[in-house]
């Protein structure tokens, strides 16, 4: 420190200098703990006033609900009619219009005179609840019409797996799996009973869903993309001592190398080398339903991948009994062969739809 012209220099003790920086250390602790604090009740009272408005909504809404009907079955009648108008402008929107016209042969019940003559009645005897009968009047419409539309599309799905050659029957019957967990009943009416206009619907979903997963299931894809096939399936001579011989399956000749794919979804259940198909893989489709890959290069999955259709799966080559690059491809039914030339005109026909 300078004074009248002489600098003069103070000592600090290395005590004092310490007890400065802890103080300094002190305070900057608590204000960042002021600070922190302030923060928290500035987020805890964020937070609880977020709660206290979604408890005021859910308040709000019972009891403006509540009001709603202590005011007139009108209201809560014409509610509930927007609400069903909602739920089948959703439905047609996104699975397509429902069927209204009754066609030869189904079974679906056509409850529409019954129904009218319901509101009618219910109308005369109670007229504030004539709005309510015309929605259940709606509502066992709109269920009729969704069985109709599950009941067409069983049917489309039937009629493709008949023209595959294969009994849609029996794939409803092999569809069955493992199944459990809890009961959990399903009712329509207070007493626990079970509307059959509803049990109907529901029967006729499980179908369609059962037939539609078992059409996907079924061979529909190219396993190869080649121009032609270079031996059909059934007798032919063989290439190697010129004899008479039964060709299972079919063969698709290209370069080596080319890529092979799965020719509908399943799980991949072998993958290996087998007398006289060289590395080979197979492919369950469920319901007894194999196909089979083979003269493979080489291997693209694994023992109990699951594959989509389409999903490339190996490489072309000419491994096992073989005279060139090829794909010898297989469809067995309960491992037995069948002809695939119906899967690949299936294939065609979906591949010109789309």
């Amino acid at each position: 420190m300078r004074s009248q012209g002489q600098v003069r220099f103070i000592r600090i003790s290395s005590r004092l200098q310490l007890s400065a920086v802890c103080l300094v250390a002190g305070l900057g602790v608590v204000w960042t703990g002021a600070m922190g604090t302030m923060a928290f009740a500035r987020l805890s009272a964020t937070s609880e006033q977020a709660a206290l408005l979604d408890r005021e909504a859910k308040v709000t809404t019972a009891e403006s609900r509540v009001a709603q009907y202590r005011e007139g079955i009108d209201s809560v009648a014409s509610d509930l009619a927007r609400r069903q108008q909602f739920i089948e402008q959703m439905v047609e929107a996104h699975i397509g219009d429902l069927p209204n016209d009754r066609q030869q042969g189904e079974t679906v019940s056509d409850s529409s005179g019954e129904a009218a003559q319901t509101v009618r009645k219910v109308s005369m005897a109670l007229p504030e609840a004539g709005k309510l009968a015309r929605i259940e009047a709606d509502q066992l419409a709109f269920v009729e019409r969704l069985t109709r539309y599950a009941d067409r599309r069983s049917q489309m799905a039937m009629a493709s797996i008949r023209r595959l050659g294969l009994n849609p029957n029996a794939m409803i019957m092999g569809n069955a799996r493992a199944e459990g967990g809890p009961f959990l009943r399903l009712a329509t009416g207070s007493d626990g009973s079970l509307d059959s206009r509803f049990k109907r619907l529901g029967a006729s979903l499980a179908r369609m869903d059962a037939l539609e997963n078992g059409l996907e299931s079924i061979p529909q894809v190219s396993p190869a993309h080649v121009a032609y096939v270079s031996s059909s399936y059934g007798y032919r001579a063989d290439p190697f001592t010129g004899g008479a011989a039964f060709h299972a399956g079919l063969d698709f000749p290209g370069p080596m190398g080319s890529p092979i794919y799965a020719a509908a979804k399943g799980r991949v259940s072998f993958v290996g080398q087998k007398q006289g198909y060289g590395n080979c893989i197979e492919i369950d489709h469920g319901n007894g339903l194999m196909t089979r890959y083979a003269h493979l290069s080489r291997f693209g999955a694994r023992v109990g991948q699951e594959v989509d259709a389409g999903t490339a799966i190996a490489a072309m080559g000419s491994t096992g009994r073989s005279t060139g690059s090829h794909l010898h491809f297989e469809v067995r039914i309960n491992d037995r062969p069948v002809n695939p030339r119906p899967f690949l005109e299936a294939a065609r026909r979906v591949q010109q739809q789309a």
